[in-house]
């Protein structure tokens, strides 16, 4: 999923998203949200800023130019969220502590935190571009082998991407300082683990 940055032209990739569970009285307000996300970082660029009427938090942009990121973050809350934080606490509870069970299965919102790579217009990020080559059918009935030869040469991997290290300072800093503002717990749903 690609969507437009507000950075000259690139997109924005999407890596993946977290959540952060909490229950819904602990909703902060945006004002609390841009002075958290502030001093956790203040070469963070907060666009985009949202509210509700009472000027509770409900959405936010946040961009960090020195890692090629952004993390969008929006609030939602509701008895669907309460009905999926019951399932994930199903799942989850032989790997959680009981404090951790009881935070999940009292929290009602949450917070979608979604990390994306800043990447140039129609770029691949810091992706490695898959090896591909044109294979025979014969080749597969004869002997497997692991050798080199079977899997093209090194010419075909663009090693300067596969190198490339992303780095997720700007979600890691986001993470933590939403997290401590709404006491909540953060839950990475692609590995099924608690952060």
């Amino acid at each position: 999923m690609a969507k437009q940055s507000s950075g000259k032209g690139d997109e924005l990739l999407w890596l993946e998203t977290y959540f952060i569970l909490f229950p819904a009285k602990r909703r902060p307000t945006l004002t609390q949200v841009e002075r958290a996300l502030t001093a956790a970082n203040p070469r963070l660029r907060l666009e985009n800023l949202l509210a509700d009427d009472d000027g509770l938090f409900a959405s936010v942009l946040i961009e960090s130019p020195e890692d090629n990121a952004a993390v969008e973050v929006s609030f939602e809350m509701g008895d669907a969220i309460a009905e999926q934080n019951m399932q994930w606490a199903k799942e989850l509870q032989s790997k959680m502590t009981p404090k951790q069970l009881q935070a999940i299965v009292s929290a009602d919102a949450r917070l979608d935190v979604a990390h994306f790579e800043r990447v140039p217009k129609g770029g691949t990020g810091s992706q490695p571009k898959p090896v591909t080559r044109e294979a025979e059918v014969a080749e597969f009935a004869s002997e497997l082998s692991w050798d080199d030869a079977e899997f093209g040469d090194d010419e075909d991997v663009d090693m300067e991407a596969a190198m490339e290290v992303f780095d997720p300072t700007c979600l890691l800093t986001v993470v933590d300082a939403l997290q401590g503002l709404t006491k909540g717990i953060t839950f990475d749903p692609a590995s099924g683990e608690i952060v």
